[in-house]
């Protein structure tokens, strides 16, 4: 890696770390979250990217509320250009992990479907 770019990968790093310290996200192994949730930063900015409301946002992910959400969008509003780059690694290690996993075994997805739903038990 070259210089300049170390060092912009130093200053995105540094900027996503001192803006985590806002009450509606954080960071946990290397990923971040709508704070004190497993709802990832990425599942509310694509949403929002795709031109998805706050409500709509909001209905998709029962667990949270409207100001947590609302809170999610307005860290990524102001961190834009580092969470931008964090999207992209993200896309980077599930594009690779796709790349590595493992098959599921010939006509494993078909004898799942085709078996009848059970409900879980109370």
């Amino acid at each position: 890696m070259d210089e300049a770019r170390r060092r912009s990968t130093q200053k995105l790093a540094a900027r996503i770390e001192a803006a985590v310290t806002k009450a509606y996200v954080e960071e946990r192994d290397g990923n971040y979250y709508v704070a004190a949730t497993r709802v990832s930063l990425d599942s509310i900015v694509l949403a929002f990217q795709r031109g998805e409301s706050p409500e709509a946002i909001r209905q998709n992910f029962e667990v949270l509320t409207l100001e947590e959400v609302y809170g999610a969008i307005a860290f990524y509003l102001a961190n834009q250009d580092a969470v931008d780059a964090y999207l992209v690694r993200q896309a980077a290690k599930w594009t690779e992990g796709r790349a590595t996993a493992t098959p599921l075994p010939p006509g494993l997805r078909e004898r799942l479907r085709a078996r009848p739903a059970h409900p879980l038990p109370n």
